[in-house]
């Protein structure tokens, strides 16, 4: 198993995971918040796309994304009632509470209108391949705009 793992902690390596997780796909169940460790944890299936010579073939990977120091999680759209409802990552994007203030709100958002808003002291995030590379089905497609 080749693993892989990326750290956040500022907006612009919060980037660099967003990207990494574009069109990633969780199951509701797999998205956890943990108020007594501030921390919030997921589970995705994400494209994998670097690293690979595949004449184009495209592979998911199982992945782990933690964030730690996670005031609050409230989310918008996304049916708890159905852990094993499929959620695709759209981004992840972060907006700062004040100039000089490390904090302000993590946003997941997802396709169909969902969304996980975290409140955070600061960011520190980590994204970690977990399992092994395999083919996937199909490949995100997305309109192009013009």
């Amino acid at each position: 198993m080749n693993t892989s793992t990326l750290a956040a902690q500022d907006a612009e390596d919060l980037e660099i995971l967003s990207a990494r997780l574009q069109d990633a796909v969780a199951r509701v169940k797999d998205l956890v918040w943990l108020p007594k460790a501030h921390r919030f944890a997921a589970l995705f299936n994400r494209f994998k796309w670097e690293g690979t010579e595949h004449q184009g073939a495209a592979l998911r990977v199982r992945s782990g994304m933690c964030f730690e120091y996670v005031r609050s999680a409230k989310s918008n759209n996304i049916r708890y009632g159905d852990p094993d409802a499929v959620l695709s990552l759209l981004a992840i994007r972060f907006v700062q509470a004040a100039p000089d203030d490390p904090g302000g709100a993590v946003e997941l958002v997802f396709s169909g209108g969902g969304s996980i808003r975290l409140e955070v002291e600061c960011i520190e995030a980590t994204l970690a391949d977990v399992g092994g590379e395999w083919a996937a089905r199909g490949r995100p497609a997305h309109p192009v705009e013009t």
